[in-house]
């Protein structure tokens, strides 16, 4: 097992699990395309739930692998992705294992995002299924400052036909930001893990993400949302690093290139007339 403890880059740094939308570097009164389709207000937003859902997955999937690698190998693997500060309890009833994730009043994960609350979590006891449905639900739950509800369940597969683990998520949250906007936003995403899987390092991991998503904003704006070429997020990065997503609302719709490969805060936006601009990503950067 491996347990490198080498320092991560942030100054770059979801994207899952599942899926990013992101704002430009404009007057919020600016227009995602001449039709006035998207605001990048509205886009900053959307951006900041998709990070929210990835996040709070990702938590649920890095305790269950604890779990499943320390059960199938027999061995005391550790990870080092949950901070000291977060408390996790285990119930144990005839069939099913219940876990309390409790961030406490406020708890600063290894990306910088800051979390309270409680996440459930409950899964069959049965390790050696090489399937399993993973069910999660808050409670007083927020993700840097914004108060979250919902829900997700997420069917894990141990191994895929590319023999590596792989969830398929179905989640629906709302958000309340500080101040006052909301937004619901729901996700049906695949998320396959392609490396650093038992490694015991967090910021060896990568996950590559496809699926479709839907954004409500607070003016009840839809944008759907799909992957066209899997979006690539490195643990190690607050940014998705490469991939294409598409963004569509009414007849409108963009893609969204996120580059290739490079750790940094910038993707190509290309409108339905053809022309392309880069713009930049904020995943709650102040």
């Amino acid at each position: 097992m491996k347990k490198s403890f080498k320092k991560v880059n942030f100054t770059g740094s979801l994207l899952l699990a599942i899926l990013v939308l992101v704002s430009c570097d404009k007057d919020d009164s600016t227009d995602m395309s001449e039709e006035g389709a998207i605001t990048a207000t509205e886009l900053k937003f959307s951006d900041e739930t998709d990070l929210i859902v990835e996040d709070v997955i990702t938590i649920g999937e890095e305790i269950y692998a604890t779990d499943e690698i320390i059960v199938t190998s027999k061995a005391n693997y550790i990870s080092d992705y949950l901070p000291d500060c977060v408390t996790i309890t285990t119930v144990v009833n005839s069939t099913t294992k219940e876990k309390t994730i409790d961030f406490g009043e406020g708890c600063e994960l290894p990306n910088g995002n800051v979390l309270s609350g409680i996440i459930y979590l409950s899964y069959l006891k049965d390790m050696d299924l090489a399937t399993k449905t993973l069910s999660m639900s808050l409670e007083n739950f927020t993700f840097n400052s914004v108060a979250v509800e919902g829900s997700a369940s997420i069917v894990r597969t141990r191994s895929n036909d590319s023999g590596n683990p792989q969830s398929d998520a179905e989640a629906g949250f709302s958000g309340t930001w500080p101040d006052g906007t909301t937004a619901n936003f729901t996700a049906n995403r695949t998320r396959e893990w392609i490396e650093g899987y038992g490694s015991g390092y967090w910021g060896d991991n990568v996950f590559l993400i496809s699926g479709k998503g839907t954004y409500i904003g607070k003016l009840e704006n839809v944008f759907m949302k799909e992957t066209i070429v899997p979006l690539r997020r490195e643990m190690s990065c607050r940014f998705i690093v490469s991939g294409i997503l598409e963004i569509s609302r009414n007849e409108t719709t963009v893609t969204l290139d996120f580059g290739d490969g490079s750790c940094d805060a910038k993707g190509i936006l290309t409108y339905p007339n053809g022309e392309s601009e880069e713009i930049f990503l904020r995943r709650f950067i102040k």
